[in-house]
């Protein structure tokens, strides 16, 4: 009995174990997204404006749209640490195409069909299959190649153009998806992040030591026996989970950027790869709460507004000086004029972090 337990342990495979745990995983996502997490959410939005007291933290919009910013924060540079360091950067707008001509079929079929009016839906399930057949072009091709993303890249945005010019009135949504709107994210959809950003941050998880020795040396993974094959596909496919839910608030078109930009800043400041993954969570955190912070203030579209937050970062990061990051201090303090105290001490933690994973 024990050396048929050692056999079996030797020929465990992740890959199977994780297929099997599957169905568990759903059941579990399910009653934390729908019995869980409602009242968690208003307990932890209730405590923060009753302790702020500012409209910014107790407007109901901004709320959700904080919620779905701080996933966003996690999940984008977490799959895009991989994405660059495999350098596959362009994957992520590639699926982002895709799920924005998914978006316009859901529009389309809702305005025919009102109980079908569920564009998310349409824009996961156009992500995916885009995925799997770029997986399916590189495994005949043996790598990524430039011509296949170009033409999901033209191709995904073209089929939206297509439907969209068929004579369908729903321009002011359209732009929502192409542009992000942080006022057009319903509950429902803060529950769908919350549930994809667990499947993310679970698979990365259980399959990190593959996808780590996969990303460095290819080979060596294929002659330890790893299903290089089966770890790509994931990987591919968490990045159409993670472009379809970033592209409420960031929009299709920039939605790419949170899963590069964050990662390629945390790559000036550290060689870790596992440091670089944190601190471009952080970085990503801070892209989101700011860019939402200074749209709400100047009233500029808050996807753009957290891209640019974040390519100013990447610049910071090219020379990150204690002054340097007093002056940004200051800057923001002054810019969030609602609550300096908060302000100050959101980026005095960045200071600390910063100055930690400074020293490699």
């Amino acid at each position: 009995m024990t050396e048929m337990s050692t056999e079996w342990v030797k020929n465990w495979n992740p890959a199977v174990g994780l297929l099997a745990g599957i169905p568990f995983l759903l059941v579990g996502f399910y009653i934390f997204v729908y019995v869980l997490f409602p009242p968690l959410f208003e307990s932890f939005w209730g405590a923060t404006c009753g302790t702020v007291d500012t409209w910014l933290v107790c407007s109901g919009f901004l709320q959700r749209g904080f919620t779905a910013g701080i996933l966003i924060g996690i999940t984008a540079p977490i799959v895009g640490t991989y994405l660059v360091n495999r350098q596959m950067a362009l994957i992520g707008e590639a699926l982002a195409h895709m799920a924005f001509g998914g978006v316009a079929i859901g529009l389309f079929v809702g305005a025919a069909v009102p109980s079908m009016d569920y564009p998310l839906l349409f824009a996961l399930i156009s992500a995916t299959l885009a995925a799997l057949v770029m997986q399916y072009i590189a495994i005949k091709t043996d790598g990524y190649a430039d011509i296949p993303i170009a033409i999901m890249l033209t191709g995904g945005f073209a089929l939206g153009v297509a439907v969209i010019s068929y004579g369908v009135t729903f321009h002011s949504t359209v732009d929502s998806y192409l542009f992000g709107d942080i006022l057009f994210v319903p509950f429902e959809n803060v529950q769908l992040m919350v549930g994809l950003t667990l499947l993310v941050i679970g698979a990365i998880a259980l399959t990190h030591k593959q996808m780590l020795f996969i990303t460095f040396d290819r080979e060596a993974a294929r002659l330890a026996r790893i299903n290089v094959r089966f770890y790509d596909t994931l990987l591919i496919i968490l990045t159409a989970l993670v472009v379809v839910a970033a592209m409420q608030i960031i929009g299709a078109i920039l939605v790419a950027g949170m899963l590069v930009i964050p990662v390629a800043a945390a790559m000036q400041v550290t060689n870790s790869f596992n440091r670089g993954l944190l601190l471009s969570i952080l970085l990503g955190q801070v892209a989101v709460f700011v860019g939402i912070f200074l749209s709400a203030e100047w009233n500029i579209a808050t996807g753009a507004m957290i891209i640019l937050v974040a390519i100013a970062l990447y610049l910071w990061t090219f020379n990150v000086t204690l002054g340097s990051v007093v002056i940004l201090a200051a800057i923001f303090a002054s810019l969030v004029s609602w609550n300096l105290a908060v302000g100050v001490s959101f980026l005095l933690a960045v200071i600390a972090i910063f100055s930690l994973v400074r020293l490699r």
